[in-house]
């Protein structure tokens, strides 16, 4: 089944970041680069509505990937990746059981790392039935979290009121804190928008980008109506933004946002809308990793703004 959910995809199919990144360096502004910069020595974070626990803005996604084997040379950059999350102040890992290897690889690296406990760990559930699906659950508990899951979701609605009765008792139980729903196509956003209304979710994650900003009109409204947090999928369009700015500078304008590069220039608009909690680009490559982060320093657009960086692009 092919998701289409994370980013950034695998580098062998996105071949031109590095260059599309580049282009906007003559006018970053990165941290430690002036005075403005010093002081932004935090990662902005937001409150899950339901209970005001807060999660730094920018998290970190691995379909795709983390999805490598136990060779030390394919998992050095992943470990490099998680520790420079970690460090920048990251917290919000995101897997599934349908990224085969992925789950096992972030709980591998991060008991390397002595991290285990520190990530806000998020994984789901994608299968049928209530015993296969406590089953799968458990599996991606031991693998990613050894032992401890933060949030659970049902991914893409598959046998979704199955999996939420069974959610909400493991959550009461305390095995799991927060519960959630997943899906990736706009086609199911009348599904998602009636579970929203009908269930009471802690998260949702959904798609939006720049490029793609359907869930504006309805579902992001609704989340903030229903107090439910908002995890985004896809940023980048699975690398196409970076496409269509390829060879492009950043405009001068974007420095007043604290914008440095094409990536933070997305992440941030993402980041401007007040119902987001937190987009989850996914990297191999520390640099990107790095690029990805400081988006969620400094100052963001407002909806003026915003405007703006759309009519920019002539989306």
């Amino acid at each position: 089944m092919d998701e289409r959910n994370h980013d950034d995809a695998p580098e062998r199919s996105r071949p031109s970041r590095r260059e599309v990144l580049a282009a906007g360096l003559g006018s970053a502004l990165l941290m430690g680069a002036g005075p403005a910069q010093e002081e932004r020595r935090a990662m902005i974070t937001r409150p899950i509505p339901r209970t005001g626990e807060q999660l730094p803005v920018i998290g970190l996604g691995t379909w795709q990937t983390f999805n490598v084997g136990t060779d030390p040379k394919e998992r050095a950059p992943l470990r490099e990746v998680l520790k420079r999350f970690l460090e920048l102040g990251g917290r919000v890992i995101d897997s599934s059981p349908m990224y085969d290897r992925a789950e096992l690889v972030v709980g591998d690296l991060l008991a390397e790392l002595g991290q285990a406990q520190t990530p806000f760990l998020a994984s789901k559930v994608w299968t049928m039935g209530r015993a296969e699906g406590e089953q799968q659950m458990r599996t991606s508990i031991q693998r990613m979290g050894r032992g401890r899951m933060d949030l659970m979701q049902v991914h893409n609605l598959v046998d979704v009121r199955t999996h939420l009765a069974t959610l909400r008792e493991w959550q009461e139980a305390g095995r799991i804190r927060y519960i959630g729903v997943t899906h990736y196509l706009p086609s199911a956003f009348d599904a998602l928008e009636k579970l929203i209304r009908e269930e009471t979710l802690d998260f949702v994650q959904l798609p939006y980008s720049i490029a793609q900003r359907d869930v504006e009109s309805r579902l992001l409204p609704l989340c903030v109506d229903q107090r439910v947090a908002v995890i985004v999928m896809s940023p980048f369009e699975q690398g196409g933004l970076f496409q269509k700015v390829r060879g492009k500078p950043l405009p001068p304008w974007a420095a007043e946002f604290d914008c440095g590069n094409w990536a933070q220039y997305f992440l941030k608009f993402i980041l401007g809308h007040p119902a987001v909690t937190c987009p989850i680009p996914a990297t191999s490559n520390p640099k990107h990793l790095e690029d990805n982060v400081k988006a969620g320093f400094g100052r963001l657009p407002d909806e003026k703004t915003r405007a703006k960086m759309v009519k920019h692009l002539g989306l």
